[in-house]
């Protein structure tokens, strides 16, 4: 099965609940648990049920779309080792700062395509913007290079000057309306340089 037919057969809703599901299902846990539970227990437990949430991203991926994406499959990957810290060494700090790794990731990798002159951009969302040009891949490239460290920046500075539950509203209202404000923002760059349609935009990259 081609790509092309495989991203055709995943929903708009469908590539929402693979981006942003884990982290919302992250947020109700820990929101709707006992409120007599001890704040670290609620975090134990909210941190289980966002590695299942998110492994169910990636088979709900795999199933769905025939693939699942590199830059879900990284984000995965760390959320299955930060998170797996945070239960066995029982501190939250682990699970707080993984954002920040995998900001600083995507940015390095996009960072390194753009100091050797290699689309990593597209491998990464897997998915070819329409008739966009070299240089609105080069732009966007840029762009999204400096939104993954602003980012990082700003996880490190909430996380660290604010408590658990303020961090993790932050994820989920914070920082995935920037995330597709952002997304919306870049569109008019894209028509600019060649991207004919704009409804095909390539997925935003997962929020973990």
């Amino acid at each position: 099965m081609n790509q092309t037919t495989s991203e055709k057969q995943l929903s708009p809703l469908g590539r929402m609940a693979i981006d942003f599901g884990p982290i919302i299902a992250f947020f109700a846990t820990n929101s709707l648990l006992p409120s007599d539970w001890a704040s670290l227990r609620r975090i134990m437990a909210a941190t289980a049920v966002f590695m299942v949430a998110t492994v169910a991203a990636m088979i709900y991926s795999r199933l769905k779309a025939g693939k699942i994406s590199p830059m879900l499959f990284m984000s995965g990957a760390l959320v299955l080792v930060f998170g797996g810290l945070t239960l066995w060494f029982h501190n939250d700090t682990f699970i707080k700062v993984k954002p920040t790794i995998v900001y600083s990731m995507f940015a390095a990798v996009l960072a390194f395509g753009l100091a050797t002159g290699r689309p990593l951009l597209r491998m990464l969302l897997e998915s070819a913007y329409p008739g966009l040009t070299a240089e609105g891949w080069r732009k966007l490239t840029i762009n999204w290079t400096v939104f993954f460290v602003a980012m990082a920046i700003l996880n490190e500075i909430v996380w660290r000057n604010s408590s658990f539950n303020f961090w993790l509203g932050f994820k989920v209202w914070g920082a995935i309306p920037l995330t597709l404000l952002f997304a919306i923002v870049n569109i008019p760059m894209l028509l600019r340089n060649g991207m004919s349609d704009p409804s095909k935009q390539a997925p935003v990259p997962p929020e973990g």
